[in-house]
């Protein structure tokens, strides 16, 4: 089943098992090509990877993936800067290059609202608290016992400082009552290797991320953001459920450079849309643990003023500057 594969192969049987679909419209001139600014593998380049294998066959022209990593992203946002009009280039990002990296630093290289603009939204995923298993936390409630018994050494790790998982992080510890340390890591492999081995009491990380090691029992997950629990982790109720006023999400989404014709955009955001309703596609995004989604430029810029709207005063209010 399609849920057990590893990224690679779920494209591989994506390409394989949906109908090759005409593209409705002229061919593009040249080919497509979608820049990720992380390296291979991440949640970022699985979705812009399962979206390339779909709509090559709707624009009519090779779609390719190029990773650009470092910087968080910032290196890739800043080279869609010197992209043309004739050139027909994409990025995905996700509101840590979008929204958050404006903020933080001082001088960014790009303007994300000037310099860009939305295509389509394309995948939601949502952020996890999460201990060792052998932690005697098990919920909330545990977590607020174990505060009290432990004053000053409320320590929340996160995958880099400054990401969504640092500021998720400073709202949690609002809404407890007690400002927590954050604990920066340079990514989440070395955040999940010390929350296992017991070095952090508690971290937090996007949902994708962390699910594998709560369903292989080397980390337990006490709470998710969302509305609703997850139909991955039913059985983990979500941080409103156990009394916290706190709902929160990332997401991926395609933009184009600032110079791409509107009439373009227009036709991509509605091939993009038209793939992410795919049923194999949407089959396929659950299957590496994010929620697929289907929207059009107009629906994701709006999707994106709302998102810009929640998060910046939580960001500026944090006070946090990142260094170049």
């Amino acid at each position: 089943m399609l849920k057990w594969m590893t990224g690679a192969a779920v494209a591989a049987a994506l390409a394989g098992t949906v109908p090759q679909v005409c593209a409705q419209q002229a061919p593009l001139e040249s080919p497509l090509t979608i820049v990720v600014g992380y390296a291979p593998g991440g949640s970022s380049d699985r979705i812009a990877r399962l979206v390339a294998t779909r709509l090559t066959e709707r624009v009519g022209v090779p779609v390719v993936v190029e990773n650009k990593s470092g910087a968080g992203g910032r290196i890739a946002a800043q080279g869609m800067r010197a992209v043309s009009a004739e050139q027909n280039v994409l990025m995905l990002a996700n509101p840590a290059v979008m929204v958050v990296a404006p903020l933080v630093y001082a001088k960014a290289g790009y303007d994300a609202q000037r310099d860009f603009k939305p295509v389509s939204l394309v995948s939601r995923y949502k952020f996890a608290l999460a201990v060792s298993a052998d932690s005697p936390i098990r919920d909330v409630d545990g977590l607020r016992q174990w505060l009290k018994s432990h004053p000053r050494q409320f320590s929340l790790g996160v995958p880099a400082t400054g990401s969504l998982p640092h500021f998720f992080a400073l709202m949690l510890g609002r809404e407890l009552g007690d400002a927590p340390e954050v604990v920066g890591y340079r990514g989440s492999s070395p955040l999940i290797t010390e929350l296992i081995g017991g070095v952090l009491p508690q971290g937090i990380d996007s949902l994708d991320t962390l699910l594998p090691q709560h369903r292989s029992g080397k980390l337990r997950i006490l709470a998710t953001s969302g509305e609703q629990r997850p139909a991955e982790l039913n059985d983990v109720p979500t941080f409103r459920e156990q009394g916290l006023d706190l709902v929160a999400d990332g997401w991926n989404a395609f933009f184009a450079p600032a110079s791409m014709p509107q009439a373009r955009i227009d036709r991509l955001s509605a091939d993009i849309a038209a793939v992410m309703k795919e049923p194999a596609m949407q089959e396929a995004v659950r299957a590496v643990y994010l929620e697929p989604v289907s929207m059009d430029a107009g629906e994701t810029a709006r999707e994106l003023a709302a998102y810009r709207k929640q998060w910046e005063p939580v960001v500026r209010e944090s006070g946090f500057k990142a260094e170049q």
